[in-house]
């Protein structure tokens, strides 16, 4: 990820937990873009990073995707809700293993529409494949099968 931001000339930021920042490699991820998260509390994660999109000059966020290290269900919504909260478009990044390309594709806006928005998302992803297609799952978030408006998270 770090390699691909670097050869397009693009900055880009991205989550670490909180505990790799310490000393001694704290002040280096920093440099590499790396964002200190507590996991342990994700909705006020979700309004931080929204603030933190609506306060910066320029920021551009890189959120892994779901099944790295173990299979899942379905994938974890807080990109979409920060995305969606502070008004800015979800750009769809690869790393295709079987093609050996990547890079970055289209870029979706929320609509509030969780179900439309994910079509898109889930259209753009159908022909990737990642390192471990094992692991692989279809992109769906838990939020689709209720379509819960977004504003009445709490």
């Amino acid at each position: 990820m770090l390699a691909t931001a670097y050869v397009m000339r693009v900055r880009i930021s991205w989550f670490g937990k909180h505990t790799l920042f310490r000393p001694p490699w704290g002040w280096f991820l920093r440099k590499l873009g790396g964002i200190p998260v507590d996991r342990r509390s994700p909705q006020s994660l979700v309004t931080q990073l929204a603030e933190k999109f609506r306060t910066s000059d320029s920021l551009i966020l890189a959120v892994p995707p779901e099944g790295t290290r173990s299979k899942v269900d379905v994938w974890k919504s807080g990109f979409y809700h920060i995305a969606a909260e502070s008004g800015v478009p979800i750009g769809l990044g690869y790393l295709d293993y079987r093609k050996r390309l990547c890079g970055l594709g289209m870029f979706v806006a929320p609509t509030g529409s969780v179900s439309e928005d994910m079509n898109k998302i889930r259209s753009f992803y159908r022909d990737i494949r990642g390192k471990y297609p094992e692991l692989e799952c279809e992109p769906r978030l838990r939020e689709e099968t209720s379509e819960v408006p977004l504003r009445s998270r709490a």
